[in-house]
């Protein structure tokens, strides 16, 4: 059974979700602040959490921030906060996706179960390699020739992406959909910031650019000729 961990500390919208995703046949834990939801997160093996931005103690960034040092189970942050640089925060410290409250039930348990697709699809494929590069699915390694690499989570996200779909040009709403789940549109620069990590951290050796800038376009994972 697919089990879930709320961390929310609003009791009526934990209870809410507890009965909602129980009667979808998922397996619920509940915490109502995020010292506890990290104890239980810690002890548990959990396929999804849904973590509240707002919460007593231990706030969801953190709670996000010290989940993603030593897991990549999906997080599906909630928030009453609705602004875009809210929306980046929340995405940079580890959460997959972000919904605003009041949201619909029918919405989060839509978006709950294309994160637990993206799962089972990424756990479908052992290893992804394309030139220099080798993306480890089960650890989220990252090897470039013989030289490992630390990925956040995000740019693993990104990286994942281009690696899939190879010598295709990706459109900037089509990598914001795929990775972030939003259209920042002209709004944010968080695609431009996180293509030019990856660089860094592929390049660091001299090695070749891998990642092309489609200028007005996207971006493309290609091998110079």
């Amino acid at each position: 059974m697919t089990r879930i961990l709320v961390i929310e500390d609003e009791t009526e919208i934990a209870s809410f979700l507890r009965r909602g995703l129980s009667l979808e046949g998922y397996q619920v834990d509940v915490a109502f602040d995020g010292t506890r939801g990290l104890e239980l997160a810690s002890t548990g093996t959990y396929d999804l959490i849904v973590l509240d931005l707002m919460l007593p103690g231990v706030d969801g960034l953190e709670v996000a921030r010290r989940l993603r040092a030593d897991s990549n189970v999906p997080i599906i942050m909630l928030t009453a906060r609705d602004a875009v640089r809210d929306r980046v925060a929340g995405l940079e410290a580890g959460a997959d996706d972000y919904l605003v409250k009041p949201f619909a039930f029918e919405e989060l348990l839509a978006r709950i179960r294309a994160q637990l697709r993206r799962r089972q699809s990424g756990q479908a494929q052992d290893v992804l390699r394309f030139a220099n590069l080798t993306l480890d699915m089960r650890s989220r390694e990252l090897r470039v020739g013989d030289r490992r690499v630390e990925l956040t989570a995000k740019e693993y996200d990104l990286l994942e992406l281009f690696m899939r779909h190879p010598n295709q040009v990706l459109t900037r709403d089509i990598i914001y959909d795929r990775v972030w789940n939003y259209d920042f549109g002209g709004e944010s620069n968080i695609l431009e910031v996180y293509v030019r990590y990856l660089r860094q951290k592929l390049e660091a050796n001299g090695e070749p650019r891998l990642i092309h800038t489609v200028r007005s376009v996207g971006y493309i994972l290609r091998e110079d000729t």
